[in-house]
């Protein structure tokens, strides 16, 4: 970290899934101009990203859009940093081929965390009700191998690697998604706090977007940062979530983006999900003022 005391300091959260680590790689390497600011970086896990937020915790973070539309009043999205597309979505996976192949109110299910848009699409799909076990991401494909659980709802690198684990595929939400709404599946974004000034919000997206097409210069490059969060996983499968995840609208969302937040939104307000509050808003960065997603 720079130690020149005049510089603005900005508590940051990401996660530590690759597509965040590459998109974030110039920041954590001081490799792009930070203009004038002093990013303080926590990584960890979605989930607790999300209660950091609900916390107060962070400047700016990564959160998951469910937890996004809770955070409509004190929050405002990022154009760049988010994670949306098409077959990006979260796998429904069963331990083992049931007769009935569907989670009920007799069933052990897991989930990703509370506020995830795992836990929204599940719950749109087959119920508010579920009786969801939430556990960190990771945990997941284990607890199912080990028929702790009757289903679990995978994130992240599982898309690659649950055949491997011998378990079976149920439904991929984000392919039910596409084909209600036909709109890529917005999964996660960067959030900052409303109270910040506009300048300084502009000049935050600014530094975010310089990184992520800083690392999409050069995918390699960024690897070893990649590799420092996610040890466990080889380099192609490294690259093949960065090539999933990182796209068009992680670039800028675009109104394609805004659209899709905007669908979200509604369907999780029309379920009780979501109480009716302000409608998620975006940062236009080229303006130096915000436009809302919902008309």
């Amino acid at each position: 970290m720079n130690s020149d005391t005049s510089r603005q300091s900005i508590k940051l959260g990401i996660s530590t899934c690759p597509n965040d680590t590459f998109a974030f790689h110039g920041i954590l390497n001081g490799a792009v101009d930070l203009r004038g600011l002093d990013f303080e970086v926590e990584l960890l896990d979605i989930q607790q990203l999300n209660r950091r937020l609900f916390a107060g915790d962070f400047d700016v973070a990564k959160a998951s859009f469910h937890a996004a539309l809770h955070l409509a009043d004190t929050c405002i999205v990022l154009p760049s940093g988010s994670a949306l597309g098409f077959g990006v979505g979260p796998l429904l996976l069963a331990a083992e081929r049931h007769q009935t192949p569907l989670p009920n109110l007799q069933q052990r299910i897991l989930c990703p965390g509370e506020h995830t848009t795992a836990t929204l699409l599940l719950r749109l799909f087959y119920g508010r009700d579920l009786p969801i076990e939430q556990v960190v991401f990771s945990e997941i494909m284990p607890r199912l191998k080990r028929r702790e659980a009757d289903f679990g709802v995978c994130i992240h690198e599982g898309r690659f690697t649950w055949k491997d684990e011998g378990l079976s595929l149920v439904e991929d939400l984000g392919t039910r998604w596409e084909q209600e709404t036909q709109c890529p599946l917005p999964l996660g974004g960067i959030v900052a706090r409303r109270a910040l000034p506009r300048h300084l919000l502009t000049t935050i997206q600014r530094v975010i977007s310089d990184s992520i097409q800083y690392a999409m210069s050069d995918p390699a490059a960024a690897l070893p940062t990649m590799r420092k969060f996610a040890q466990e996983f080889s380099d192609d499968v490294l690259m093949q979530h960065v090539q999933l995840y990182v796209n068009q609208w992680t670039i800028d969302l675009g109104q394609t983006g805004k659209h899709s937040l905007a669908v979200l939104s509604d369907r999780a307000t029309q379920a009780g999900l979501v109480a009716h509050a302000r409608p998620l808003e975006i940062l236009d960065a080229n303006e130096n003022a915000m436009t809302g997603v919902i008309a």
